[in-house]
């Protein structure tokens, strides 16, 4: 960037602070993070963006991705990539717009993706693959994990159904600066209108304190902790008293920056690192619950969904392409190294154990706490099951990406 467009963005940037300032919101959406701003519970508010344009130009290969060969692969050989098939031909809806992607995307329509050594043939005809590398030359990193959970509530409130989870208030704005200066692509400001200001929009405290959302209800669920950890993992599903589920959907958030309630816990001495795990914070509060709302409001942050029908309970929720999201077979990356939808081979452990976790996954879904080159919030899938292994993931790994020859 310029030094005249950094000019002109830090006086406006100043000029918005001089009323309240507005944080800046990262490319993607916030996760829970340790002190090392690595996340200790699954998942990273996941951002569903407007779908990508129809106009999208070649992949650029970052400075981080070095040209490699499948030999280097572990564990290339024994991954049944035709599980991964149907994930790629997904991201290939996307990225076969893309001038660079087309040649294979049209290959795979002639290729039995039911068939491993098919696949994995096609991938090594057709790609290339690049070791993913940190800053600092070191070329592993954390990969943590995320699911879709599944939240009891009710249209109503009542009972046991006391905490509500809420459309996007009407007065949110969302300043997007990249008409004027490219390079903050995806970076926008979040604020409100008070008279001819701009001034930050309220925290979570101050949201729940002054019942600002009356109104945008758009269910009540029965556990605010769950609810919590909804707005964590971006989507979830919803079952209503009567057997109906639909699923929820990030649709935006308040532009308050994202304070880890792992952290703070970890930083008041009430939990150690290795405790700070979305199960045993979950076991914190059950034995401190009148500590909840203090818990909660550590974090200033507040996401709003949107409400999906559940067309088919078998198709998982979107990531931030806008694509549904496949079981152990999608990854959320940061998408300032690793280009969104691309297969990546990741080579990790898994949750809490030494057994060998390493498999074709497709880069379809991106997070705050997703940041840095080696980095990947694994998608486990939806349910109890699902949550209870991302909630003990965190593990170190390597990756490779895959680029069009």
């Amino acid at each position: 960037m310029s030094l005249i467009r950094r000019s002109l963005l830090a006086s406006l940037i100043l000029s918005l602070a001089a009323c309240s300032t507005i944080k800046r919101e990262p490319a993607t959406a916030p996760g829970v993070e340790t002190p090392s701003e690595q996340p200790v519970s699954p998942g990273a508010q996941k951002p569903r963006d407007t779908p990508v344009p129809i106009d999208m130009p070649r992949t650029v290969i970052s400075s981080a991705l070095q040209p490699s060969s499948f030999a280097r692969l572990p564990g290339w050989n024994a991954d049944n990539q035709s599980e991964a098939w149907n994930a790629f031909i997904t991201s290939c809806s996307v990225l076969t717009r893309r001038p660079d992607w087309r040649k294979p995307c049209d290959a795979a329509k002639r290729v039995n993706g039911k068939d491993d050594a098919a696949v994995r043939n096609f991938f090594e005809s057709n790609f290339t693959p690049y070791q993913v590398n940190n800053p600092d030359g070191s070329q592993t990193g954390m990969v943590t994990g995320y699911y879709e959970p599944l939240l009891r509530g009710s249209r109503q409130r009542g009972g046991v159904y006391q905490t509500p989870l809420h459309r996007a208030p009407d007065d949110l704005l969302t300043i997007d600066f990249t008409s004027i200066y490219p390079d903050l692509k995806g970076q926008n400001l979040r604020g409100k209108l008070v008279g001819k200001k701009v001034v930050a929009y309220p925290t979570r405290a101050e949201l729940m304190r002054t019942k600002a959302l009356a109104g945008r209800e758009i269910v009540w669920v029965d556990d605010a902790v769950e609810a919590f950890f909804l707005q964590v993992q971006g989507s979830g599903r919803v079952e209503l008293p009567h057997g109906e589920v639909i699923r929820l959907a990030y649709a935006d958030q308040n532009g308050q920056p994202y304070k880890s309630i792992g952290k703070y816990l970890i930083d008041k001495g009430e939990l150690t690192m290795d405790q700070a795990s979305m199960q045993g914070i979950k076991a914190w509060v059950a034995a401190n619950p009148a500590r909840l709302e203090e818990l909660l409001n550590a974090n200033p942050r507040y996401i709003f969904f949107s409400e999906e029908k559940m067309a088919d309970p078998s198709v998982g929720p979107k990531g931030a392409m806008g694509l549904p999201l496949t079981p152990q077979r999608s990854i959320a990356v940061d998408p300032a190294f690793i280009p969104l939808g691309a297969p990546v081979f990741l080579s990790t452990t898994q949750p809490g154990s030494k057994a060998l976790l390493q498999r074709l996954v497709m880069a379809q879904d991106t997070g705050s706490a997703i940041k840095n080159p080696v980095r990947a919030d694994f998608f486990w899938g939806f349910g109890a099951q699902a949550g209870e292994i991302a909630g003990r993931m965190k593990q170190r790994g390597s990756m490779w990406v895959l680029l069009p020859k």
